[in-house]
């Protein structure tokens, strides 16, 4: 079980590596006038955004190995149960995935790994509001963490894919990613890297294909556990692991502040900080036409057809729809998964279009209740009358789930964000925090 989990073995070879693509094909038929161009014009997503510059791909150091399962808090057996059946770990395989994972030949031109937009320097996300990918193209989403990525129930932030070897696929193939055609492209690429083709057939006993390549890069994230907070010593009995403040956000946690409606503390259960769901939280929809948006998605996307929501999700302004794109259920509109807080401190900026800079904005984007003017809002979001003093300790609740290897980078997260949130606060509505909760609008006809 350790060496499972905590297998240091690190190839020193550069390899390249290849990927995939959706190729979206759309039917023409029964198309009005003009039609075909709107939609288009839809997918065209972010082409009027200017490139960004890329960083280079970061290099593997010591954050970016696997972790072992002997971390206080991590629930073992559970985690033992999240390994499918028809993929299970190897210390190889997982050193392939790791390999994969920060090799920029899995993009079309070179240039972006999996590691670009889950950088283990930063909790594995990339710190940008929304990622960049291949010739600088800016997506629409922000890159959440992959750290603890195995207990989730769904992948991305509309759920689009059920299990990690589904998901490694997509940001191989997506136009604004890593940008290439096909995972079969990706595996004919690998194939004819000498290395490459030896470490497959050692690990799979076969040549790379499309399959394999998912498998070993799912194999590689499924090891990257991070437990072992300060909270997690103090749930576990250490009284003195955190201050008097994080108490007391634990306290608001479970009641005024309404966050275990979501984050999942379920009789104060501290395991995972997310309840596995979707909601509408008011984020983003009320300046986007979620209606029309709603209708093109209709007429542009089969119900089902998963590459083309993966498109749509990165490179339009649909991604707004969140996971209606998935089950084209009204309730769903522009609805997103709740993501683990663990690590919360250091992932910033916040929100699946990364819109907010500090947790204190967060805070203040629940604590006045935002976006009552949006008729799918959940019905947990409301005023909630928090003072100064009650978000400060909520805050600081928050950072003391950051695991142990990220402390040093905490410390000074932290106080850039207490800084910025002493001098700047774009969120807060006190007057809206301590009022009544308005009446919602109710939804309009999407027919």
């Amino acid at each position: 079980m350790g060496m499972f989990f905590s297998y240091r073995g690190r190839w020193r070879l550069k390899f390249p590596v290849a990927t995939a693509a959706a190729i979206v094909v759309f039917a023409g038929f029964g198309m009005l006038p003009g039609e075909r161009a709107g939609i288009e014009a839809a997918f065209a997503g972010t082409a009027g955004t200017p490139p960004q510059k890329l960083p280079p791909v970061p290099v593997p150091g010591p954050l970016a190995m696997p972790r072992s399962l002997e971390q206080v808090g991590v629930p073992v057996q559970q985690a033992l149960a999240e390994i499918p059946s028809d993929n299970p770990q190897t210390p190889e395989k997982i050193a392939l995935g790791e390999k994969l994972f920060f090799d920029p030949r899995l993009s079309v031109d070179d240039t972006v790994a999996c590691a670009s937009c889950h950088d283990p320097d930063r909790a594995f996300t990339d710190g940008r509001t929304t990622s960049v990918g291949v010739k600088g193209r800016v997506g629409q989403l922000n890159s959440p963490t992959i750290l603890n990525a195995l207990f989730n129930k769904k992948q991305f932030w509309d759920g689009r894919a059920k299990t990690l070897e589904d998901q490694a696929g997509f940001p191989i193939t997506n136009p604004s990613e890593m940008g290439q055609p096909s995972l079969d492209a990706a595996a004919a690429k690998i194939a004819a890297i000498p290395e490459y083709r030896q470490a497959f057939q050692e690990v799979f006993g076969e040549a790379p294909n499309a399959l394999n390549v998912s498998r070993a890069l799912a194999s590689y994230e499924r090891t990257l556990i991070s437990f072992n907070s300060p909270f997690d010593r103090f749930i576990s009995g250490d009284e003195n692991a955190v201050d008097a403040a994080a108490k007391r956000g634990w306290a608001l946690f479970n009641t005024r502040a309404h966050c275990d409606r979501c984050h999942a503390s379920v009789n104060m259960d501290a395991t995972y900080f997310t309840d596995f769901d979707f909601h509408n939280i008011g984020i983003g929809i009320i300046r986007h036409n979620v209606v029309a948006l709603a209708r093109q998605a209709k007429r542009l996307i089969a119900k089902g057809d998963v590459p083309a929501i993966d498109k749509a999700a990165i490179q339009a302004d649909l991604s707004v729809l969140g996971r209606f794109l998935v089950t084209r259920k009204e309730k769903d509109i522009a609805s997103f998964k709740t993501p683990n807080l663990r690590n919360v401190l250091v992932t910033a900026p916040y929100f699946h279009d990364g819109s907010q800079e500090t947790l204190w904005d967060a805070m203040d984007h629940y604590n006045k209740g935002d976006g009552m003017k949006n008729p799918w809002l959940d019905e947990d979001i409301q005023p909630l009358a928090l003072t100064e003093s009650d978000i400060d300790d909520v805050v600081a609740f928050l950072a003391s789930l950051t695991s142990r290897e990220y402390q040093e980078l905490g410390v000074k997260e932290l106080e850039r964000q207490r800084a910025l949130s002493r001098t700047r606060r774009p969120q807060r509505d006190t007057a809206r925090a301590f009022g009544p909760k308005p009446t919602q609008p109710r939804p309009p006809p999407l027919h």
